[in-house]
Parts: C-alpha cells; sequence; structure tokens
C-alpha cells in the first residue's frame, strides 16, 4: 500500500494532469491540495481534449473519489461550469464521487476585481497573475477575513461576512484602485444560488480521507503550478499564493506527513514558465519559438505563449531537495526529436563564478547566466515507443544523462500526449 504525492518540479505546466491521470488508475482517491483555477490540467483521453481547472484528473475514471481539499480557494462558477461540461461529455455521471471540503475558501467576485486592478497599476512590475483572484482569496485567508464554503451555505453567516468584507473591499477598489464598487445584492443574490448547487458535494473531507486510510485506500495528492512557484520556496515574488510544494499536500488536505510513501516531482524534457521572474535558460531565438509551437506551449487557463528554454538541471535538484523526491515523471521527451543538438543547463554563472546550486537571493538569480553541456538529438519519432529500449541511444543517453543530474530515479517518461504514449519505468504505489 502506498500514498503518492504530485508535484511539478520546475515552474508549473509539467504535465501534471497526464501523469496524475496515469497514476489514478492505481489510486482509490484523488485529492486536490492547493490552488486554484488559476490552473489548468490538459489531457488527451484518446482523440479527446479535456481541460480541468478545479476538479481532480481522476474524475475521468470511473468508481475513483476526488476530493476538492480545503487548501484550495474555490471559484463556485468555474467549478459548476466544469461539472456542467463534464457532464455533458458523459465523463462524469455520479455526484458522490466528487467532495468539496467545507473549510475551503471561496473566492469572490471582489478578488478578481481588486487582482486585475492592481496588475494593471504595477506595470512593468506586474506578477504575471492570471487575474482570476487567486491572491487576493489567499490573502484573505491568512488575514482571517476570508468566506469558507461552510459560511456560504449558512445565508445569515454569509449575510454578515459579505457586508464586512464589502465594507473594506469596495473602499480599497473606489479609494486606491479606482474602479467600480460592488453593492451587497449583485453578490449575495449569485453566490447564493451557486450554494444550492456546491451543497451537493460538500464533506468533511479530512474525515473522509482518515476513513480512507485506516481502511486500507490508496490516496493520489494532486497539486497546482510548480516548486518554484512556491510561495515560501519560489522565486518570490513572482510565485503564486499557495504552498506548492509535497509538504502543502498534508496542509491543504488535512493528511499526517506520516500517511505520504511516494513524492513523484513531474519535469519536462525542457523549462518553461509563465508570468515574470528570472529564467536562466530562457530561449528568446528560433529554438525557443520551435519548443512552443511543437510543444503546444501556450497556458491551458489563459492561452498566454510559455517562455520557454532547456532544461535546467539545477532547478530540478532543488525541487528534488525541497520536496523530497523519490521519483521524477519525465514529460514532453517527443518535443526535442526534431532537435540536432540540445543543451542542458549543468550549473551557473554569476560575476565570474560557478555556482551548482540555486540561488535563493533573486537579484543574483536574475543575473545567472546558464553554463550548457551540449549532447546530440536523435531526429526520429519517439511517439510510438512503449518501453525505454524501444527510444533511440541518444534518447535513451539523455534521460540517463538528466537522472545522474538530478540525483533522482526518473520513473516515467511520456513520449505523447495520450494515455498510452507513456514508458512506466517503475510504479510508484506498487513501492
Amino acid at each position: 500500500m502506498a500514498n503518492v504525492v504530485v508535484v511539478g518540479a520546475q515552474w508549473g505546466d509539467e504535465g501534471k494532469g497526464k501523469v496524475v491521470d496515469i497514476y489514478t488508475e492505481f489510486a482509490d482517491d484523488v485529492v486536490r491540495y492547493q490552488g486554484g483555477n488559476n490552473a489548468g490540467h490538459t489531457l488527451v483521453v484518446g482523440d479527446e481534449k479535456i481541460v480541468l481547472h478545479l476538479i481532480p484528473s481522476g474524475i475521468l475514471h470511473k468508481g475513483k473519489r476526488c476530493i476538492i481539499g480545503n487548501g484550495v480557494v474555490l471559484d463556485p462558477e468555474v467549478f459548476i461550469k466544469e461539472i456542467t461540461n463534464l457532464k455533458a461529455k458523459g465523463k462524469f455521471q455520479d455526484d458522490g464521487v466528487l467532495l468539496l471540503s467545507e473549510s475551503l475558501h471561496i473566492i469572490m467576485p471582489y478578488h478578481k476585481r481588486i487582482d486585475i486592478a492592481r496588475e494593471a497599476k504595477s506595470g512593468a512590475k506586474k506578477i504575471g497573475t492570471t487575474g482570476r483572484g487567486i491572491g487576493p482569496a489567499y490573502e484573505d485567508k491568512i488575514g482571517r477575513r476570508g468566506i469558507r464554503l461552510m459560511d456560504l451555505l449558512d445565508k445569515q453567516v454569509f449575510t454578515r461576512k459579505l457586508k464586512e468584507s464589502l465594507e473594506e473591499k469596495n473602499f480599497i477598489l473606489e479609494k486606491m484602485l479606482g474602479e467600480k464598487p460592488f453593492t451587497f445584492e449583485e453578490i449575495f443574490d449569485e453566490y447564493s444560488a451557486f450554494a444550492d448547487t456546491l451543497r451537493t458535494y460538500v464533506a468533511d473531507t479530512t474525515l473522509v480521507l482518515h476513513q480512507d486510510l485506516k481502511a486500507g485506500k490508496k490516496l493520489l495528492f494532486e497539486g497546482a503550478q510548480g516548486t518554484l512557484l512556491d510561495v515560501d520556496h519560489g522565486t518570490y515574488p513572482y510565485v503564486t499564493s499557495s504552498s506548492t510544494c509535497a509538504g502543502g499536500a498534508c496542509t491543504g488536505s488535512g493528511a499526517s506527513p506520516r500517511d505520504i510513501h511516494e513524492i513523484i516531482g513531474i519535469s519536462k524534457a525542457y523549462v518553461t514558465r509563465v508570468g515574470s521572474g528570472p529564467f536562466p535558460t530562457e530561449l528568446e531565438d528560433a529554438d525557443g519559438e520551435k519548443l512552443r509551437q511543437t510543444g503546444g506551449e501556450f497556458g491551458a487557463t489563459t492561452g498566454r505563449p510559455r517562455r520557454c528554454g532547456w532544461f535546467d538541471a539545477l532547478v530540478i535538484k532543488y525541487a528534488v531537495r525541497v520536496n523530497g523526491l523519490t521519483g521524477i515523471a519525465l514529460t514532453k521527451l517527443d518535443v526535442l526529436s526534431d532537435f540536432e543538438t540540445i543543451k542542458v543547463c549543468t550549473g551557473y554563472s554569476y560575476n565570474g563564478k560557478f555556482l551548482s546550486e540555486v540561488p535563493a537571493n533573486l537579484d543574483i538569480f536574475e543575473k545567472c547566466q546558464p553554463v550548457y553541456e551540449e549532447m546530440p538529438g536523435w531526429k526520429a519519432d519517439i511517439s510510438a515507443a512503449r518501453t525505454f529500449e524501444e527510444l533511440p541511444e541518444k534518447a535513451k543517453k539523455y534521460v540517463k544523462r538528466l537522472e545522474e543530474l538530478a540525483g533522482c530515479q526518473i520513473v516515467l517518461v511520456s513520449v505523447g500526449p495520450r494515455r498510452d504514449q507513456t514508458i512506466m519505468l517503475r510504479n510508484p504505489f506498487e513501492a
């Protein structure tokens, strides 16, 4: 019996959706533990492309319980639309397999308006948020003035909390940001209607998790974004507003650290980043555009083109360290198939000094130059490979070199977007 956490090992968008979808086959429960609808997981089932923002990828498997934990901030409108879309496609028919933590916090309309207005006023110093209200919602949570799902379901409590929030938020919108304020009625009526739908899915999810653990069920914890976007361990302030690292799986779900047995970091065979912040291996040339176009590197949530660059071994080493990774799932190896030469960053150069680790100081990190090792490309279609032995020799050497640099075993290699385009080297659920 094993319980597995899946985390992004870079700056997000590493292909966690596909990996979680594959691992769900071996799990009983799939738990989303942080973030909001600023995340987008793209899955290809057969010839059908499905994008999920809040609901765990495991919802596409029959008989699996999906839980959205207390560490998530939930936009009710987006959640309900996802349910409606999934049901219309025949992918989700049993409401009983999807649970919402009664303790999760709700994204309100004023969070989104504040988020967008702040970014607009920041100019060149903007963080690059999705404008979905995620950060302001987490601010209210930490400031102990947030509205939780249990509050939304109680009209008396919701009335009181909404009035208190609007007094402050309308002041910020009008006086500080020059934006239109909200009326109590426009939010109360809309969100009260949302509450009627959400009530179907509400549960004490921490209790449910512990009951399932006691019964010997296997749990898969699904994170959003990536290690370098963690609010504590990422490239602050160019980060998200939650704990994206493995520790967030416990605080965001109520599971104990003793219940976690495997931690799998998802990494592309190259690197991408969305939004502002340091990115030493970023390519602003033909190779970068080739990665973007071949890899379809456009945000699942916003459609924004992603910044692209060569694989950064220091970033992966850092992810191994702060998450305690027991394995790496390497995605999009097929995207590199048409390159004559592939570069791998093995260190940084800063003021004439060689750095072998990611610097904590952002000012230093922003000025780091990559030190590259060049490897020959394999110039062959690998999308039909189903075993490691079927890969071209140069592709195998590339994977082995990344494993060596990371100091962590590569347990899965993805050679295409479909479920079947996967090479499973070790199953973490069978540990």
